[in-house]
């Protein structure tokens, strides 16, 4: 199967969430700066949110150049991601709407854990379907990064119940590891 019916329903759902999460940004009633003193949390969120959503999809538009084809498994694993991005508009609403009180916190981060497993079982289905010795393979080998990262959430999830702000800096660190597109994938295609 071709790919790039996955790459295009995949851009389109992610321009969407990102269309949601903008409008959760509701303009302020009155018209000095203190009125947006309120909405800082929400911007806030909404800022990492929309990093998060950008990291998501520049990473697997990077990926997405590693592969020859697709099949039925990973149209599902792709949507399990997906899935899950989708539920930042609402995890990131709640975390800003309730600055960063412990149980939104907390579902945020369930969130960000959730999609990282997705991202990595969407991997693995994509290695399954090219070999191991294919490029996508060896760009993600042993996937370290995706691993710690992972394992943040965990710690970040079970710390918010001590602090909320543990996790909420979690969450920044996670973001600041992704932050510039992996360099595994682009060694790759550069070799290629």
């Amino acid at each position: 199967m071709n790919k790039s019916r996955l790459e295009a329903f995949s851009d389109g759902v992610l321009a969407i969430i990102i269309t949601i999460m903008v409008l959760e940004l509701k303009t302020p009633h009155g018209t000095s700066l203190r009125t947006l003193i309120p909405l800082i949390p929400v911007f806030m969120s909404y800022v990492l949110s929309f990093i998060y959503v950008g990291i998501y999809w520049n990473n697997h538009h990077h990926m997405m150049q590693l592969v020859k084809k697709v099949n039925g498994s990973v149209l599902w694993a792709n949507l399990h991601l997906l899935f899950w991005l989708s539920l930042f508009p609402f995890a990131t609403a709640w975390m800003g709407e309730n600055h960063y009180e412990t149980w939104p916190v907390v579902m945020y981060g369930g969130v960000m854990l959730m999609a990282s497993i997705a991202y990595y079982i969407l991997v693995r289905t994509l290695i399954k379907l090219h070999g191991q010795e294919s490029d996508v393979a060896k760009a993600y080998g042993k996937d370290v990064k995706g691993k710690i990262s992972t394992g943040i959430y965990v710690f970040a999830i079970l710390s918010s119940f001590i602090s909320s702000w543990i996790g909420i800096f979690c969450y920044i660190l996670v973001a600041a590891i992704w932050f510039i597109p992996d360099t595994r994938v682009e060694k790759t295609i550069a070799n290629e």
